[in-house]
């Protein structure tokens, strides 16, 4: 007897499987089967097929989590790389309808064509898709002025368990009182749900005019205390209308080395960095003057500040930043066949407190006695990135109780343990530190409403 069309869409092929089974956490799982779809209706009979059988099913896209999101030793590995068209533009509305397994990056080139932006940025955007930018409801620099993707979402198609499409639009109501806050607008429930929920088949986009002029200022300083309280000076100068940044970007002297070393990174000098940007339109040009008196007041070696004033320079000072974490997962991946592995921490804390928070984390570094971690990423949000390498199983244990040390230290500074690369299979241990025993029943409630029989990304978020 034929194969039913489902169960053709099902490779149980080792080498298919193998290629599907790891992402950047450094974890590897190995699928049952991987189903690589082209359309909503063939996600929707998988998934009628998979509840028949009783077979969990995880979505993934670009495979770019670094919480072991999108990989899965569980059932079936719904890759949705396939689904990756542009289904429309609207120019004159600024939305654009597109699948989720187009790449971010590919997706924000062809918009801006058309002098159209997809605000979000993750740094991983040129090998994460956009429904996994969805799934954890992803940010990245700019997300200091655009917020994270959850802001740019205004419609959404998605595929419940049961295999039933279902079709959400953000509600446009400036007031509204029909039940609890929480289930107001149901598109929410999937944005940052990490494929638990459902399985988004299609999206429908808020975009923004693409800005006529982008300035970068790259500004070296003598040591972190000053670096972090010049991001703190911006953020005021910010409120009060001096100056405008779109992201204040941190690197310490381990990421600087990082950064020193790769083709155009020589110039990038100090022993802290802070990276901004700032767009304008029209003929309006970045007050040099008022970033550079701010940067002076805070110790800033002036003489040394970088200026990328075109496109191009753009992007090669975000490849620059890019490569930090893109090295640490290759240090990481050295160690994966001892045990070893990169561990990155993603926890936040009101952007005033950050320099408390970062000395506060070293303390506990070095208390623990493991290797001091490379620290960079998105302070003026307050939310930096720790990389550590473990090499073996000991090693990787002992930095998990150091971080779980810092969480503690945070927490009570109105921090929390994931900022934006969510849950995934890895951070369960902490997020009970943050979450009331109210707060994780009531999702507890909500998964049963949508996927009563746990079949949807099983392992992630709820273990």
């Amino acid at each position: 007897m034929p194969p039913t069309p489902t169960e053709a869409l099902l490779s149980r092929d080792p080498s298919v499987r193998q290629a599907y089974s790891a992402d950047a956490s450094g974890l590897r799982m190995l699928p049952d089967a991987v189903a690589r779809p082209t359309s909503p209706a063939e996600v929707a009979d998988l998934m009628r097929h998979a509840t028949g059988s009783h077979t969990p099913v995880t979505a993934a896209g670009g495979q770019s989590s670094m919480t072991g999101g999108s990989i899965t030793d569980r059932g079936i590995l719904l890759s949705l790389r396939g689904m990756d068209r542009i289904l429309d533009v609207d120019v004159a509305n600024a939305t654009a309808r597109v699948e989720p397994g187009i790449g971010v990056a590919p997706l924000k080139r062809t918009l801006a064509e058309q002098g159209l932006l997809f605000a979000p940025d993750p740094t991983s955007e040129e090998e994460a898709s956009l429904g996994g930018a969805i799934a954890c409801n992803a940010s990245g620099a700019r997300s200091l002025r655009y917020g994270a993707t959850r802001r740019h979402i205004s419609a959404l198609s998605v595929v419940l368990a049961t295999g039933e499409l279902v079709e959400l639009r953000r509600t446009r109501l400036e007031k509204n009182t029909v039940g609890y806050a929480p289930i107001q607008d149901p598109i929410d429930w999937f944005i940052g749900s990490e494929g638990t929920l459902g399985i988004v088949v299609a999206a429908e986009l808020s975009l923004l005019p693409l800005p006529a002029r982008v300035t970068g200022l790259g500004l070296p300083f003598p040591g972190d205390r000053k670096a972090l309280a010049f991001v703190l000076a911006a953020r005021t100068a910010a409120a009060k209308g001096h100056v405008a940044p779109r992201c204040l970007e941190f690197l310490d002297a381990q990421a600087l080395e990082i950064v020193r070393a790769q083709e155009g990174g020589s110039g990038w000098s100090g022993k802290a960095f802070v990276y901004t940007e700032e767009e304008g339109t029209g003929d309006g040009e970045l007050d040099f003057d008022a970033w550079l008196a701010l940067a002076e007041a805070h110790g800033a070696v002036t003489n040394d500040v970088l200026v990328f004033d075109d496109d191009a320079k753009i992007r090669t000072a975000r490849l620059l930043r890019h490569g930090v974490p893109a090295t640490m997962n290759e240090r990481g991946g050295k160690f994966t066949d001892q045990g070893g592995r990169r561990i990155a921490t993603d926890w936040a804390v009101p952007y005033p407190r950050l320099a408390e928070a970062i000395t506060m984390a070293r303390a506990a570094v070095a208390a623990h006695g493991v290797a001091m971690p490379t620290i960079y990423g998105h302070a003026g949000n307050g939310h930096p990135h720790m990389d550590f390498v473990a090499r073996t199983p000991d090693e990787v244990m002992a930095v998990n109780e150091t971080i779980a040390d810092i969480l503690r230290g945070i927490l009570p500074m109105g921090g929390t343990v994931a900022a934006e690369h969510g849950i995934g299979k890895i951070k369960h241990r902490w997020m009970a530190m943050q979450l009331t025993p109210l707060q994780v029943t009531a999702m507890h409630a909500l998964k049963h409403a949508l996927d009563p029989d746990r079949l949807l990304a099983p392992g992630n978020i709820m273990s």
